[in-house]
């Protein structure tokens, strides 16, 4: 295991140790008192709301070995009864943070796999972990942990790993060019540009320009992209002379065998291999693709690839699908929506087998100017998929209702009111999909049902 010791940490923050063995090793840090175990290092973030370093003696008496505090005054009294503690003050402890996370990955020479993309980054991140894992003791991002405080966070979880795969979301412009300059990725994956945060960046040539700064913590670019979406692919074929560039697409997948719960397909990897998805819908197979694209690049060998397919796990809220007790069927993919997951989520209800399919939908955010076109064509996806029932909540899912006027439709002014209804109406054999963006909280819903 690779050593980070309280002097390592005092030099590349730039800090100061006010009490405390400069030789001991931080083994691991927490940036919470309520969860942090014995023997931990204490960040104390700042944020917006609340200042994490007036915490440092709560989380010391929570069992902290040390802490990493800013702002505060440490008396006299302090150090001495702290003096078997380790202490450190810095000026910026989120900058810190970023710092001692970068000082530790400049330890690990290691494949480490970075994953964004508009949608699908978790799932796919989820099933390249599962392949790599069968080769490599391998780290990865835990739920969507992916931005500027959960991927570095992530990387100081490295220990004995031989491999890591790090998700890294987005909201603007740089946010990607941090995250790329702490993991220094070895092989980058771009799932696809879709619509994602348009209302904060403009336009999809401009969410592609944001997700291309992953290459900018690369040493030497080598990236895997789907080929299969019209930005990436326009910018494969500019670019495919001076970058190394992996395109995968559902092309090389023949014979796919789509069920409601699972999938699959032949491909050549090494040789023509059958690949079983534990996971059904078209996009699953997608991100297979992805994933025996950086087994290859790996050279992991076929049968270990179509194990780790086979065996991996959906984080959770995302196509969870559970039998409830009244014989309806649930897909909670309450995690979050864009109208290219919305689309595909719909999709993926129709072809479900069921008596009755019921989509329970609700906003899409960050969509700025965008907003009310992108929830009219998830309400035309409804209408082409001929669902039987829709509910919508949302102050935009109005134009999802406006577009099926035809059906039997309920708009509803909260989750209380969704769930009153889906009591009233589900019955056994019904099928039915929940999906919105998270802050509509619509997993509340699907944990009550």
């Amino acid at each position: 295991m690779k050593e980070v010791k309280v002097k390592d940490i005092v030099r590349v923050t730039k800090g100061k140790l006010i009490c405390g063995n400069e030789e001991k090793i931080c083994n691991n840090f927490s940036k919470d008192t309520r969860t942090i175990q014995k023997g931990d290092m204490y960040i104390g973030l700042k944020g917006e709301k609340f200042d994490g370093s007036k915490f440092w003696e709560q989380a010391i008496e929570n069992g902290a070995e040390g802490v990493i505090i800013e702002g505060q005054e440490i008396t006299q009294e302090n150090k001495e009864k702290y003096s078997n503690k380790i202490i450190i003050e810095v000026e910026d402890t989120l900058e810190a943070l970023y710092e001692i996370a970068k000082y530790k990955r400049s330890l690990y020479d290691i494949p480490v796999i970075a994953v964004t993309g508009s949608v699908g980054k978790t799932s796919t991140k989820d099933i390249i972990a599962s392949v790599v894992s069968t080769q490599y003791k391998t780290l990865k991002t835990e739920g969507n942990n992916n931005n500027n405080i959960g991927l570095p966070l992530t990387i100081l979880k490295l220990k004995d790993h031989e491999a890591a795969v790090i998700e890294m979301g987005m909201n603007h412009f740089g946010e990607i060019s941090l995250l790329t300059s702490i993991a220094k990725p070895t092989l980058s994956v771009i799932t696809n540009i879709g619509t994602s945060h348009i209302g904060n960046l403009g336009s999809r040539e401009n969410i592609l320009k944001a997700k291309l700064e992953i290459l900018e913590g690369m040493d030497k670019p080598k990236i895997i992209i789907n080929d299969d979406n019209d930005l990436l692919h326009k910018w494969y074929l500019e670019n495919k002379e001076k970058i190394e560039i992996y395109p995968y697409s559902i092309k090389n997948a023949k014979d796919i065998k789509l069920k409601e719960e699972s999938s699959t397909f032949k491909t050549v990897i090494q040789k023509e291999t059958q690949i079983a998805v534990p996971v059904g819908g078209e996009h699953f197979v997608y991100n297979a693709l992805c994933a025996i694209e950086v087994g290859k690049i790996l050279n992991i060998p076929d049968e270990k690839i179509q194990k780790g397919i086979a065996g991996f796990e959906l984080t959770k809220k995302r196509m969870d699908i559970r039998k409830l007790k009244n014989g309806a069927t649930l897909i909670n993919d309450s995690y979050n929506a864009s109208y290219e997951s919305m689309k595909a989520s719909i999709e993926y209800l129709a072809k479900y087998p069921g008596k009755r399919k019921i989509a329970v939908l609700g906003d899409m955010f960050e969509l700025g100017k965008y907003s009310i076109e992108l929830h009219e064509k998830v309400g035309k996806e409804v209408a082409k998929n001929n669902i039987d029932i829709l509910i919508c909540s949302g102050e935009n899912a109005k134009y999802i209702i406006n577009e099926n006027k035809q059906i039997e439709n309920y708009y509803l002014e909260n989750n209380e009111e969704i769930l009153n209804k889906l009591q009233q109406i589900l019955s056994d054999g019904d099928v039915v999909l929940v999906k919105a963006s998270n802050g509509m909280k619509f997993y509340e819903i699907c944990q009550k049902l």
